[in-house]
């Protein structure tokens, strides 16, 4: 037995597959521990962007002269690796983690393990070590059903395989009574959820928000398409007291020429239907969106069509994100847009939703009302979530503590509290 450090990179649904990693692993005798005395490393990689790829081989260079497994979605996405960056390293892939533990003997053995083989794989009610006891990460389905002209996780995650219903919410369940607080609902894309299964999102949700205990749910990133689909159904949903008023629903871009160019399978005026609605019914909804700036012949006007979509419709989140190229991608062999074009206009970006969310917190100058404690913070202050799910800083405070609060003061990054 040896002494392990899981480290993740990339998502929500990374970080369960890294909980349930530690959890088969400490099952098996091995010690989790921290990284700077581990005898062997998982890297649980990410290859969104190329950024989190080369965080990925920099890890392993870091790590020369421990063993290390790599697991997650680059091997998946890139499986030539394995005959040459990878070719001395063992290796799982995202269909492959219940093999995890046969990963780490071969490798304390001094073998090399490889198995990115894909395969239906179980990741619920599994052995896990959760990261942050009050937060239960649970996967809802593997894959998605776009394919995005630029996305290298459709490579990693594959079609569209929906978790049973019943296996989902024993999960939460199980969580629950674990002492969860909060339920993250995640995956590629939560709209999907059960099209394979004859069910939705919508059905999901109404059975979860059926079992007993204190909890919240925060669902995971919807694509607009599935949001309009349901959307007054799923607006019935979210007016329910332990969901979390929080909605993620990437828009990527604001002009309708580029979305086409991208594959994503909605409108900008979709999307804008989505927000008003849910801003008409919900007025305290956060509102959390993506944007995709410089994708390839997008033009300063079109980039104006996203910006200015972002100053109407003034989300509370925006992540932003520069173009960048992907291998054996569509978007690879478009006209690309020059670099430094791209970060002008991600400057450009970044400057207005400064202003964006240094107005919306301002809002929230003396609301009264109660919050969760779900993590900590820097400088002594704990983290606690609203109903809308605003990051709440105060202090003195112990996890998984619900207490009302009265917001003193707002900054452009946060929002801060006393009893």
């Amino acid at each position: 037995m040896a002494k392990v450090f899981v480290k993740t990179f990339g998502c929500s649904l990374n970080q369960s597959d890294s909980e349930l990693m530690a959890g088969m692993l400490k099952k098996q005798g091995h010690e989790l521990t921290e990284e700077k005395d581990a005898e062997l490393i998982v890297i649980n990689s990410c290859s969104v962007k190329q950024s989190a790829e080369a965080k990925l081989m920099k890890e392993i260079k870091k790590h020369q002269g421990k063993k290390v497994v790599v697991a997650g979605c680059v091997p998946q996405a890139q499986p030539s690796y394995l005959k040459t960056k990878l070719k001395d390293i063992s290796v799982i892939g995202v269909n492959n983690l219940t093999e995890i533990d046969a990963a780490v003997s071969q490798t304390l053995e001094n073998n090399v393990y490889q198995n990115i083989q894909r395969q239906k794989t179980q990741r619920l009610n599994l052995p896990k070590v959760r990261k942050n006891p009050v937060i239960e990460i649970v996967p809802l389905n593997e894959g998605c059903l776009d394919n995005c002209s630029y996305c290298k996780t459709k490579h990693a995650r594959g079609h569209l395989y929906s978790y049973a219903k019943e296996d989902i919410v024993e999960q939460a369940k199980t969580a629950i009574e674990d002492g969860c607080k909060e339920i993250w609902l995640t995956s590629q894309d939560t709209g999907c959820y059960g099209l394979d299964r004859n069910t939705s999102i919508v059905e999901l949700l109404k059975e979860l928000l059926n079992l007993r205990g204190y909890f919240k749910i925060r669902l995971g990133m919807m694509n607009p398409n599935y949001a309009l689909q349901f959307l007054d159904e799923l607006i019935e949903v979210y007016q329910h007291p332990k969901m979390f008023k929080f909605l993620h629903i990437p828009v990527q871009a604001g002009n309708n020429r580029i979305l086409r160019l991208m594959k994503r399978r909605y409108t900008v005026e979709a999307y804008k239907t989505v927000v008003a609605a849910f801003k008409k019914a919900i007025p305290e909804i956060t509102i959390s969106t993506d944007v995709i700036l410089g994708f390839p012949t997008e033009t300063e006007e079109e980039f104006m069509d996203t910006y200015t979509l972002v100053k109407e419709t003034k989300p509370e989140v925006l992540n932003i994100s520069r173009f960048w190229l992907r291998p054996n991608t569509e978007a690879v062999h478009m006209e690309q847009v020059h670099g430094q074009i791209s970060k002008v206009r991600s400057e450009k970006m970044h400057l207005l939703f400064n202003d964006i969310v240094a107005a919306n917190n301002r809002q929230w100058l003396d609301w009264e009302g109660e919050i969760l404690i779900d993590d900590f913070g820097t400088n002594g202050f704990s983290i606690g979530r609203n109903d809308s799910y605003k990051q709440i800083l105060i202090k003195d405070v112990a996890l998984g503590d619900v207490l009302n609060v009265k917001i003193t003061e707002t900054t452009r990054f946060d929002l801060r509290a006393q009893r």
